[in-house]
């Protein structure tokens, strides 16, 4: 049975702990630990296991030099973010609704695997926001001498607390790694050896941080001052991800299709968008249209966009229903589909509102 995930704190409104330092203060930023590697320490079986929150504090004096109000609210315990679930993506954004008015920017702490699943599905239940929502972790725990760990911190602190003229200079959800901060539904992590572990192949990246932070002002979510934010945190699970290869036969897609209770598909198709022109694979996507199941067509390329009809190959799909997702990662293609499923019950509703950008997350 598939679930439509409502998230777990609509009756619980956990308090922030605050950390008080000497001087002016220039900005309040909220600070929401959910675990991760930046956080981790080794146990006494040489494996990383997630800390609290006071760990990472004890290794970042400076802290107190960037002239921030810094409050904190952990998850407890911190996960790990191969351990990531629907529900906890619900927590974090009911975090930032019962929060939102108290702070000027919110820092995300999070583990690299899922960061970029995360901060796109809460590209989507963030609606009219305004602030600045930064996901960031690290590559190695902060207690390692040589750790990504305190520049991705401080980094996203300065950003989460940025404001020009009154206004913040971000007003969305972005990830910074690495001295990059790039647009949160457009990240893909693609690096697990190294520092720069995610990129954005389809939009520009949002800002580099070196002596100072330079944005790409152009590049950049328009801040919105009469928005307000609306916080939906429901999400139907009731998907497949259907990733294309030669040889994939018809008895293995006709499984995955014709089970009954998936609502949507995410077809990882070659190029920009294409798929083998046989009939037997046709009809079954056919088939599975005319059943109501949406199938939201993307490519296996990081660069490009699917453009249906482009190629023979691809031009059938337009036809039976299959909807083109232009240059979405998987990642947002992902947490949209869950989301549209949730949140819209017509079809009609449905694919429109797939094929709509809606935070920036397709061309």
């Amino acid at each position: 049975m598939h679930k439509n995930y409502l998230g777990q704190m609509n009756n619980f409104e956990p308090k922030p702990i605050h950390f008080d330092f000497d001087g002016e203060e220039r900005a309040a930023v909220l600070i929401i630990y959910t675990g991760g590697t930046l956080g981790m320490s080794y146990n006494s079986e040489g494996a990383l296991v997630p800390s609290g929150f006071d760990h990472i504090l004890s290794k970042l004096p400076v802290l107190e030099e960037l002239k921030l109000r810094l409050s904190v609210i952990s998850f407890d315990p911190p996960i790990d973010s191969s351990n990531i679930r629907i529900e906890q993506w619900g927590d974090i954004a009911n975090i930032i609704k019962a929060q939102y008015t108290n702070f000027d920017g919110i820092v995300v702490l999070h583990g690299t695997d899922t960061m970029a699943y995360s901060a796109s599905a809460l590209s989507f239940m963030l609606e009219g926001l305004n602030k600045p929502v930064i996901f960031t972790g690290a590559q190695l725990p902060i207690g390692l001498p040589r750790s990504d760990a305190r520049e991705n911190f401080i980094g996203a602190l300065e950003i989460a607390s940025d404001y020009k003229n009154g206004i913040p200079i971000i007003s969305e959800v972005c990830i910074f790694f690495n001295n990059i901060l790039i647009r949160g539904n457009r990240a893909k992590k693609v690096e697990s050896n190294h520092f720069d572990a995610f990129e954005s192949e389809n939009y520009p990246v949002l800002a580099e941080a070196g002596i100072s932070i330079d944005y790409n002002y152009s590049a950049l979510k328009k801040h919105k001052g009469d928005s307000s934010l609306i916080v939906k945190t429901a999400m139907d699970d009731a998907i497949i991800i259907l990733k294309l290869f030669p040889g994939i036969n018809r008895k293995t897609i006709s499984a995955m299709l014709d089970t009954d209770h998936i609502k949507g598909v995410v077809l990882e198709s070659y190029g920009s968008g294409n798929v083998p022109h046989e009939r037997w694979f046709l009809d079954l996507l056919a088939q599975a249209t005319a059943n109501g199941k949406i199938i939201l067509n993307i490519s296996q390329c990081l660069g490009g966009r699917v453009i249906q009809g482009k190629y023979q190959t691809s031009s059938a799909l337009e036809k039976i229903g299959v909807i083109g997702g232009s240059d979405l990662t998987i990642e947002a293609a992902t947490t949209k589909l869950m989301y549209a499923l949730a949140n819209h019950h017509n079809l009609k509703d449905i694919k429109s509102w797939l094929s709509t950008d809606i935070s920036g997350e397709l061309t």
